[in-house]
């Protein structure tokens, strides 16, 4: 199955040179949805748009929930509510790259109904979840680069 989005940048005459370029952009995907973006605020970005890091973070913690949620829903509980306010850190990765090394899901879930998980349980749904999740098994992911070199005509 192979999932697109569009990610758009133009310079729309503004300067363009070292540390003093625009980094706003546009990242359309498949539904037709299209949201702000840029880089973190730490690296010359718009505090006011979502950066990368943010973008990676919210599709491993949705992921996750969704996840947690068919897990859930398959055993048989009802989940009434659920909220993660997740973080992630840069840092350093062993080969010496600048990387999202670590990443904290931290999911509050309100049950309802007679069945009910206690905490052993609830960490073990949670564990399964992590282990089904596409992007908690692809943060390692091989990137391919297929380039494209526009002529000023294009």
């Amino acid at each position: 199955m192979e999932h697109r989005i569009t990610a758009s940048w133009a310079r729309d005459g503004a300067t363009f040179e070292r540390n003093n370029y625009q980094r706003d952009h546009r990242v359309r995907f498949a539904g037709g949805q299209e949201i702000g973006a840029s880089s973190a605020a730490s690296y010359n970005g718009n505090p006011d748009l979502a950066d990368p890091e943010q973008l990676l973070l919210a599709a491993l913690a949705s992921c996750h929930m969704l996840t947690f949620l068919a897990v859930a829903a398959n055993r048989g509980y009802v989940i009434e509510h659920y909220t993660d306010e997740a973080v992630c850190e840069l840092g350093q990765n062993p080969e010496g790259q600048t990387a999202v090394v670590r990443a904290v899901l931290s999911p509050k879930v309100r049950f309802s109904g007679d069945k009910q998980p206690d905490q052993e349980l609830f960490r073990q749904l949670h564990e399964r979840a992590h282990k089904a999740c596409f992007i908690g098994n692809s943060i390692r992911t091989k990137v391919d680069l297929d380039p494209v070199l526009l002529s000023a005509a294009d």
